[in-house]
């Protein structure tokens, strides 16, 4: 029988993200809107569309033997698996998120002391009881189904919601009273089949190419020619990973320099590089890094 990985992916607002991520890092998967079975062109890997709510308990049953979720939901459940590595994304930004306290904006509620009897709507009921519990606070905490953020002075005095940036909060009138969890996607196993030698390897270099291909998203590859008068100069301004790669130019007038930096600073540094002398610069995207 072949080896075959069982893979457990998150269906809904992470799905596009995590195909994305995964074809970057060599792995293309293809479903349709309706489907739950999405085809891999990795014969080695047969996958599922689940929602990240549940993946960290069918891991640990054994159902998958990989998944990506997020750390919330693994705390939620407390779910006994292999955290094999943390992947910094999300739906619409490269960071983690914030599950919240938050209240309306003109609540008399500016500390988790002042919820002593109150009630809070969450989706992540075991976290927020924990949260209380270690703030030594009694409050009643239920089960939000949705729509948690118009409930708040009307259905309940507070809620405990994710958020990425907070906008949504503030288009809600929403004010945060502080943060219980930062979360990001993890990468997990199931105990029994990181044991196995070939899932082991399998999940290993799945976690190293997804890594990478992270650490490329806010990276970028810079070339570039220059004179053997402007050389330190230009490497004075080079920030790099390590050290710039230079090669000696053919005619012997000068030298090829290629670095990787960060994409945020590139439009501050190639004026500069300019200034100091570098030609024929080339700015090209990353799919990997690996360092």
């Amino acid at each position: 029988m072949k080896n075959k990985l069982k893979l457990g992916l998150p269906k809904g607002s992470l799905q596009e993200a995590t195909f994305q991520l995964l074809k970057r890092a060599g792995w293309r998967f293809t479903v349709s809107s309706r489907a739950y079975k999405p085809y891999c062109d990795d014969p080695e890997i047969e996958a599922l569309l689940i929602r990240a709510q549940e993946m960290s308990l069918y891991v640990e049953q054994g159902i998958f033997d990989a998944g990506l979720t997020g750390l919330d939901w693994i705390v939620e459940n407390d779910s006994d698996v292999v955290d094999i590595c943390e992947l910094v994304y999300a739906k619409s930004y490269m960071r983690p998120v914030r599950w919240v306290l938050a209240v309306p904006e003109d609540s008399d509620i500016q500390d988790v002391r002042d919820l002593e009897g109150k009630r809070i709507s969450t989706e992540v009921v075991n976290i927020t009881r924990n949260y209380l519990k270690e703030k030594g606070v009694k409050a009643e905490v239920e089960f939000s189904w949705g729509a948690t953020e118009v409930k708040p002075g009307l259905l309940v005095d507070a809620i405990v919601e994710v958020t990425e940036t907070g906008t949504s909060l503030r288009a809600n009138k929403l004010r945060i009273v502080d943060t219980i969890l930062e979360s990001s996607t993890r990468l997990i196993a199931n105990k029994e089949a990181y044991e196995d030698p070939w899932k082991r390897q399998k999940i290993d270099n799945i976690a190293r190419l997804l890594q990478s291909s992270i650490y490329a998203a806010s990276r970028v590859g810079l070339k570039m020619n220059v004179t053997d008068e402007s050389l330190p100069k230009v490497l004075d301004i080079l920030p790099a990973m390590k050290t710039p790669t230079i090669s000696q130019l053919y005619n012997g007038s000068g030298a090829a320099l290629e670095v990787i930096v960060e994409e945020k600073i590139v439009r501050d540094i190639i004026p500069a590089l300019v200034k100091a002398g570098a030609t024929d610069i080339i700015e090209y995207p990353l799919n990997k890094v690996i360092p």
